[in-house]
Formats: structure tokens, C-alpha cells, sequence
């Protein structure tokens, strides 16, 4: 629903409340309370949903090429992933901290929320929603190789897979492995290969096939 500012005369379509479901009349509800006792205003909710919109897994490739090409920016990172992010100018909306996580030739990182859909959104934007079910939240961590191997990838069994699961104020970030043979390629480029499955664990980056 639109927030509107500015004095207007033409008509709005009105949300039904019959249509509505019991979550939406709850939000529409508390919303407009906080704005009538002065909490909130209208142009804030406006702006947070922006900073929301503007997220995508493009901020956590940024991140990633940044890490591969650059070691003691890494080694900043993977000691405190939100400082890390922050130094590349993005931006965090709450106070949960960023902790990444960084596959190598012994370990497989995997992210997964048991309780519900905590992800870190201001890096990657809005969760995938197999994320958020109920099966890749109880079987990721109880058989975490069937899981990744229903994505097509297959870890080697002297490869330690290790879990990590999210909460309210901790998010987690895969740092993935760079493919062999992008050896010399701009951030841009390497960017461009890091998929927003591959910063959760459930796939490795690979070289498109044109290149292979």
C-alpha cells in the first residue's frame, strides 16, 4: 500500500477488509496506530521499505570478489563481517551482527534458520522461499549432505560440513570458494558469478559453461 504525503483529490482503491487476511489487518492495524501516537511517520515507513527493496544478493557478490582479491580485506571481514561490509558502504538497518563464514578445500559452510526465516537481508536482500520452509529448516541440519546434494552438489566426504544456524541478532554469510581459472579477472567480473544460493552454501560458484 502507497504512502502518500501530499494533498491530493483523485480516487483510491480501497483493500477490502473481507479479502484481507488476519496478518495483514494486524500489520494495517499497529501501523497506523504508531503513526497516530506520533511514533512512526508516514515517510519513514516509506523510506525503510525502500532501503528494504534496494537489497539484493548483488550487495553480497560485491562483498564476496572484494574478499577473493583482496586478502587483508578478507581477513578484516571474516573478523567482523558487518565492519567488513560497512568498509564497501552498505549499509546495516538493525542491530544484528554479521559473522562470515569461509568454505576452503577441508570445510563446507551451510546456513540455514531452525526457528523461523532470520537471513542476513542487508546484504542479500529477501530470503529464497525454500528457505523459509519447514523441510530445509529441520533437514539442514539433520542431513545436511542429502539437502545440499537435492541442489546438485555433492561434498566429498573428507569435507567437513558444518551448520550454522542464524538467530535475530547473529546472521550469517558464505564466503564461497573462487573457482580455479579466474585467475586476473576484475571484481566486476567475479562478481557477476556469485549467486545468492552460493552465499548461502547450497551451491558452489562455478564458471559458466562457454568458459569451462
Amino acid at each position: 500500500m502507497s504512502v502518500h504525503e501530499h494533498e491530493h483529490d483523485h480516487p483510491h482503491d480501497e483493500i477490502s477488509v473481507e479479502s484481507a487476511g488476519y496478518y495483514e489487518i494486524m500489520e494495517t492495524a499497529v501501523r497506523e496506530l504508531l503513526v497516530a501516537k506520533g511514533m512512526i511517520g508516514p515517510g519513514e515507513i516509506r523510506r525503510q521499505i525502500e532501503v528494504l527493496d534496494s537489497r539484493t544478493p548483488a550487495l553480497g557478490a560485491k562483498i564476496v570478489a572484494r574478499a577473493w582479491v583482496d586478502p587483508d580485506f578478507r581477513a578484516r571481514l571474516l573478523a567482523d563481517g558487518r565492519t567488513g561490509c560497512e568498509e564497501l558502504g552498505i549499509s546495516f538497518y538493525d542491530d544484528t551482527a554479521l559473522i562470515v563464514l569461509e568454505n576452503t578445500a577441508e570445510v563446507h559452510n551451510l546456513i540455514v534458520c531452525t526457528l523461523c526465516s532470520c537471513y542476513p537481508r542487508p546484504v542479500l536482500g529477501l530470503p529464497p522461499d525454500w528457505y523459509k520452509e519447514k523441510p530445509y529448516r529441520a533437514r539442514a541440519v539433520i542431513e545436511p549432505r542429502k539437502v545440499l546434494a537435492e541442489f546438485g552438489t555433492t561434498i566429498p566426504d573428507d569435507v567437513e560440513i558444518r551448520v550454522s544456524d542464524s538467530t535475530s541478532m547473529v546472521r550469517y554469510l558464505v564466503l564461497p570458494r573462487r573457482p580455479d581459472g579466474t585467475e586476473g579477472w576484475s571484481e566486476e567480473a567475479l562478481a557477476a558469478l556469485v549467486t545468492r544460493d552460493a552465499m548461502i552454501g547450497v551451491v558452489p560458484v562455478t564458471l559458466p559453461e562457454t568458459i569451462q
